[in-house]
């Protein structure tokens, strides 16, 4: 019969090998110095839910918490201008440059893509629907004197409203058709749902909304409505209170392999498509941006 001594120096040797062979948890990551963030985006990515998976996803990975504020492009731009952000998630790729160009940026990552897509009511009065290009679908709209939500706020979506309307005959501003939401997507397909009206979006935003909404994608596939995002670190040299740490930890995390994976699977479980494709591996160039 063994001693008890020998049968907890057994128990104590199986102890200590089974520990050995369990799998080690990782140490949590050190809290930042500065944990508070502030994000400036734009509508589309807190209206389609994209932030709803990666926000709480970086702050348990970083310790950080984030103040989202989702706003036009527009917008976003001139909170980093005015050190009002440490951070930017915008869609807008020419006025990027120019705050780039200006300092007021000090990092600009490439992140993912969708596209923008016309909606409409199924009876589509101007008769666009099919209608291959952008620009030509906006001229017959106006032809018709159909409808057009707008939302007018200086975001990334109302600059490229803008740029296909300048490729028209037409000019929209004041026209009684042409009405002005000044409200995000989200808000501005609600209204153009009510009243039976055209309006230009970023699919993800149409999608993740298109069950309370009476609309249909009417134009896509126009290379001209390419949707691009990037990141940008607002740069610390002009505003030395920006949190540059904390901004680059964001900008690190949502180019990373496995946070781009997560990217390019949103949407696909409940729309059987993504919403947005990753291309943090990619380049402008690659896009057809330069």
């Amino acid at each position: 019969m063994k001693s008890p001594r020998f049968t907890l120096l057994l128990i104590t040797i199986l102890a200590l090998a089974l520990a050995a062979c369990a799998p080690s948890t990782p140490a949590p990551a050190p809290a930042p110095a500065n944990p508070a963030l502030i994000l400036a985006t734009t509508t589309s990515t807190q209206d389609s839910g994209l932030l709803d998976v990666l926000v709480p996803l970086f702050e348990a990975q970083t310790g950080y918490t984030v103040q989202t504020v989702a706003v036009g492009t527009g917008a976003a731009l001139k909170m980093g201008e005015d050190g009002n952000a440490d951070v930017l998630l915008v869609h807008a790729p020419a006025a990027e440059k120019a705050l780039m160009e200006a300092g007021w940026g000090k990092d600009r990552l490439l992140v993912m893509h969708n596209d923008f897509v016309i909606v409409g009511p199924a009876s589509d009065p101007a008769g666009i629907k099919g209608t291959g290009a952008s620009v030509e679908a906006l001229q017959k709209i106006a032809d018709a004197g159909a409808n057009f939500i707008t939302r007018g706020d200086d975001s990334g979506t109302h600059k490229m409203e803008l740029s296909l309307w300048g490729k028209t005959a037409a000019d929209p501003k004041g026209q009684a058709w042409y009405v002005e939401s000044g409200q995000g997507m989200g808000a501005t397909l609600t209204i153009a749902s009510e009243k039976q009206g055209y309006t230009l979006t970023d699919r993800a935003t149409y999608l993740a909304n298109k069950e309370n909404l009476e609309l249909e994608i009417l134009v896509e596939g126009d290379a001209a409505l390419l949707n691009v995002y990037h990141v940008i670190t607002v740069n610390p040299d002009k505003w030395p209170k920006s949190n540059y740490e904390g901004a680059l930890a964001f900008a690190d995390f949502i180019t990373r392999p496995d946070t781009q994976a997560v990217i390019g699977q949103f949407g696909v479980e409940e729309f059987g498509q993504p919403l947005f494709f990753p291309d943090a591996d990619k380049t402008d160039a690659d896009l057809g941006l330069e």
